[in-house]
């Protein structure tokens, strides 16, 4: 790309981005174009060229043709222009986005009556959606291509209903960037095993009354010849050593390490294992459960980066 075009497509990105509806507000009348599509300027040619084969020979079908034509042309501009006016688009990202998978974001459209043959399109192909009752839904693909921030595209909005004459055409601004996670190693995931102790409850830790539901081979049936009361065998489990994830320890260059620590977190939480990570400069202390995945997985993100965008 010649620098001339770089400066064009940059002048157009900026242009749009300033034209963007946000998301969650009504598309305005001021935001939505008009452009003629092939067909349209196919019809306005046909119109003119009647228009003057009625004025040259003083031919009155080819005056009612003519305004005929340009009657319908007018009453599907007006039309495919209601179509996307007032629209409230809404954007729902994906709760979490690997590096080098693609990013699946649902679209909300909501609107007072019903809409037809609207195009959606975020980087991608095109998607294809229509409001009925009030609302309609479709979902976007967007690649992820590397770990951090990634600012999203403007989400175009486009209709040619309802005879493709024109093109009405709207932008929105689709907020906050997403946050993208190293990819997993899938090395890592395969060895890794749990280094905690007391995978199961195996050391016995008395009895309780039985509750119906309790699992029947865990119950006391000597106890119950005996005493005639049914009791539970209750077990103990015990604890499991604190795990820590060293970026030090890991393998390979530094996007590597990352890679392979992003499969270890996956993989401990999973098990139900408490963990804590180090890496350079960042410090989580162990901990488990969902919160403390996403803390990893976070710092694992955005570690070693100054992110050109933020939340």
């Amino acid at each position: 790309m010649t620098l001339g075009m770089a400066s064009r497509a940059s002048w157009r990105q900026r242009w749009r981005r300033r034209l963007a509806t946000p998301q969650g507000q009504p598309l305005h009348q001021r935001r939505l174009f008009l452009l003629p599509t092939a067909f349209g300027l196919g019809w306005a040619t046909l119109v003119l060229v009647l228009l003057l084969f009625g004025i040259n020979y003083q031919n009155n079908l080819a005056y009612g043709l003519a305004f005929w034509l340009f009657a319908i042309a007018l009453v599907a501009l007006w039309r495919g222009w209601r179509n996307l006016h007032g629209i409230r688009v809404t954007l729902r990202p994906p709760q979490e986005v690997f590096a080098g998978g693609e990013a699946r974001l649902g679209v909300h459209l909501q609107a007072p009556r019903a809409r037809q043959g609207i195009q959606l399109r975020l980087g991608g192909d095109p998607v294809t959606c229509v409001i009925e009752h009030g609302e309609g839904q479709a979902q976007l693909t967007l690649p992820a291509v590397r770990r951090g921030w990634q600012s999203l595209p403007l989400l175009r909005l486009h209709s040619d209903w309802p005879l493709g004459l024109v093109r009405v055409l709207a932008w929105v601004a689709p907020g906050d960037p997403l946050l993208v996670y190293p990819a997993p190693l899938d090395e890592a995931s395969r060895t890794t095993r749990d280094e905690g102790e007391g995978q199961e409850e195996r050391d016995f830790s008395g009895l309780r009354r039985y509750v119906p539901g309790d699992n029947p081979s865990r119950l006391a049936w000597k106890q119950w010849s005996r005493t005639g009361m049914l009791a539970t065998k209750q077990f103990s489990r015990p604890p499991r050593r604190v795990l820590w994830l060293d970026y030090d320890e890991a393998p390979g260059d530094p996007e590597r390490r990352l890679a392979w620590l992003c499969a270890r977190v996956l993989a401990h939480h999973r098990a139900g294992d408490a963990y804590g990570l180090r890496l350079p400069g960042v410090t989580l202390a162990p901990d488990g459960g969902d919160a403390q995945r996403r803390r990893a997985l976070r710092a694992l993100a955005l570690w070693g980066q100054t992110p050109e965008v933020t939340p």
